[in-house]
């Protein structure tokens, strides 16, 4: 009897359920402070029920709760793993003006803080006068345009606090990396990440709702008044009896204590925003692991799952397992030789298959250094089914009976005349009327161009004149803050070049180089089949290929002519740089005494413990070899 197959569960089938307790996380923590914004805005006129959470606060907890909750499903959505690449701050605004997900994300906070707007009006007195419609003499309703100005204000702080969200790139994870510690690093506590970026998250809230508010108490409700007037009438009046002209009143609501309101309403609500926010950043962006354990440990087929995450190609999944594979080939011995000894796989034993997807990202990055510059490949033809050719029918017209020495007749209209002027003129040897005319209207423009310009000016002109001429205005430009995002700096540049786009996960490389080193020098004491020492002179040329590549790529890349700084740094392709010579280094140190039945030459090691050198050791290496050795004297 055959033993029973063993389903392999997905991986998502882990990661889903532990993203999910940390969404909930994150959501207690948003509804805490949609209970305290609610105390604050309480009436306190009763001991017991202006807090009592089974009551009037609770209600009012559950609308605002409400209003932000669209903000955190916008970040369910809209999740990537990684930063955004692109040479300018101008390029990040073109790839993301029309998309779909930026229109998306403005709507949303637009419409989460017009709802917030009416939950606090909701909880205002009567005597702030910020009903909708109002009544004065004679029962006659009114619309109040105070309430206008407030939901205006609110609306205007939704649009900017989508825009924020855009330019912060608030839809981002950066997964962590895992190095080499000998203790055992404290557990992560979202609610200590999420104190500490406390005062930061206050202030940005308070600065922009001071901003929007004063913007819109300036300017902005001055352009708008009248238009927001017709709308609010539009919608109030299938309700009300309200006056039919939509022109507003002559005096607008400008006061101190309008404008103190909204700042008020702005700020609480800011303060939900930024702080769901970072409660759903620090909360999802944790470590894959579940009661200290591997998320796949709870898995009939744990090396099963974890493939499966490794293999996929959704980037969000396939990050998350490699994580989970370093943390594995560092703190679990039992999952790392459960790893060795898993050799009666399909696809071949877990070793290969590993060593296999952890190589894909290195040597993606490998090709896009190489292929960096080059231009892009042509689509290839689509192959159409060849036809059988049908040969011609030949038609020949029967010769013709009149007589071809007699002459044509002459032309008897003006068309006929033009039509044998032509026909003469293309027949004709000799110089064609294009050969005399073109040549004089050439020599024309250029007697015109030499009475009006002069030789100074003509040369500015030109095309190379013309483009020096761009590149001063854009100097003058480019220190100011508008030139900020037209300047294409070396460090986004070299990121865009090496992490690749739209978007670059730096922890993908270091994580994938990381477990393959660590795996790889395990091996020594767990691999009892040997299967792992066949790989390791590959990883070792390979991590030497790449890192001097990658070196050299560095230095010889050009800086762009907007870059004034002249700053050649960038942390997270010199972080990816580093782990690979961390690696390499681990990997050559252990595996060393071994070179002779490795079949690793000692030129191998050497060009392998060079490039595996850090560039303070190499420096320091190249000023101890620049020494000057001492002079020879003369002994009499």
């Amino acid at each position: 009897m055959p033993p029973p197959i063993v389903r392999r569960a997905p991986y998502k089938d882990f990661l889903q359920p532990c993203t999910q307790r940390r969404f909930a996380s994150a959501l207690l923590i948003l509804l805490a402070l949609s209970y305290l914004e609610a105390l604050t805005l309480s009436s306190w006129n009763s001991i017991i029920w202006s807090w009592f959470p089974i009551g009037v606060a609770g209600i009012r907890t559950l609308f605002i709760f409400a209003c932000v909750l669209l903000v955190v499903v916008l970040r369910i959505a809209h999740p990537h793993i990684g930063i955004r690449t692109s040479n300018s701050p101008f390029d990040t605004f073109k790839q993301n003006l029309l998309s779909l997900s930026a229109s998306e994300t403005v709507l949303t906070y637009s419409l989460s803080a017009f709802l917030f707007s009416q939950v606090y009006l909701g909880t205002v007195a009567d005597q702030a006068n910020l009903q909708w419609v109002t009544y004065h003499s004679g029962d006659r309703a009114r619309l109040n345009e105070r309430t206008v100005f407030y939901t205006l204000t609110m609306v205007f702080l939704g649009i900017t606090a989508g825009l924020i969200h855009l330019f912060l790139d608030l839809d981002r994870l950066i997964l962590g990396t895992v190095k080499e510690t000998e203790e055992k690093t404290k557990p992560e506590d979202p609610v200590e990440k999420l104190l500490a970026a406390a005062p930061r998250l206050l202030f940005r809230s308070i600065a922009t709702s001071l901003g929007v508010a004063g913007l819109n108490y300036i300017l902005l409700y001055s352009l708008f008044r009248r238009s927001a007037w017709g709308w609010a009438m539009f919608f109030l009046r299938p309700f009300y009896n309200l006056p039919k002209t939509n022109i507003p009143p002559a005096h607008a609501p400008w006061s101190i204590w309008m404008l103190s309101r909204s700042v008020v309403a702005g700020t609480l609500l800011c303060i939900l925003w930024n702080f769901s926010n970072e409660a759903f950043t620090v909360n999802l962006a944790k470590k894959p692991l579940k009661s200290a354990q591997p998320i796949t440990s709870e898995s009939k087929d744990p090396n099963g799952s974890l493939l499966n995450g490794l293999k996929s190609k959704k980037a969000r999944i396939s990050a998350f397992a490699m994580w989970e594979l370093a943390l594995i080939s560092r703190d679990f011995d039992a999952r790392r030789k459960a790893i060795f000894e898993d050799i009666d796989r399909k696809d071949g034993p877990m070793w290969s298959q590993i060593y296999q997807l952890c190589l894909g990202p290195i040597k993606a990055l490998e090709k896009r250094i190489d292929d960096y510059g080059k231009p892009p490949a042509p689509p290839a033809a689509a192959q159409q089914p060849a036809v059988p050719s049908q040969p011609r029918a030949k038609i020949v017209e029967p010769p013709a009976s009149a007589n071809i020495w007699e002459r044509a007749p002459p032309p008897k209209t003006i068309q006929d005349s033009v039509g044998k002027w032509v026909a003469d003129v293309a027949n004709t040897p000799g110089k064609k009327p294009a050969d005399t005319l073109v040549p004089l209207a050439k020599k024309t423009v250029a007697d015109v161009r030499d009475s009006l310009l002069t030789k100074q000016q003509q040369e500015h002109l030109n095309q190379e004149g013309i483009v020096g001429m761009f590149q001063g205005v854009f100097k003058v430009v480019l220190p100011t803050r508008l030139g900020w995002l037209f300047r294409q700096t070396y460090s986004r540049r070299i990121r865009t070049a090496v992490l690749g786009t739209p978007y670059g996960d730096a922890s993908l490389l270091v994580n994938s180089a990381y477990a393959l080193s660590r795996l790889a020098v395990a091996s020594l004491a767990e691999d009892n089949y040997g299967n792992v020492h066949r790989d390791v002179p590959t990883i070792i040329r390979t991590f030497t290929t790449l890192i001097k590549k990658l070196e050299v790529f560095l230095e010889n890349f050009p800086a762009h002519w907007t870059d004034a700084s002249g700053k050649r740094q960038s942390a997270d392709v010199e972080e990816v740089l580093d782990a690979l010579k961390e690696s390499l280094a681990r990997v050559v140190k252990d595996f060393e005494k071994y070179s002779s039945d490795l079949k690793l030459s000692r030129t191998d090691l050497r060009l392998a413990k060079e490039a595996a050198q850090k560039r303070e050791q190499a420096q320091q290496a190249a000023e101890v070899g620049r020494q000057p050795e001492p002079e020879m004297r003369q002994v009499s």
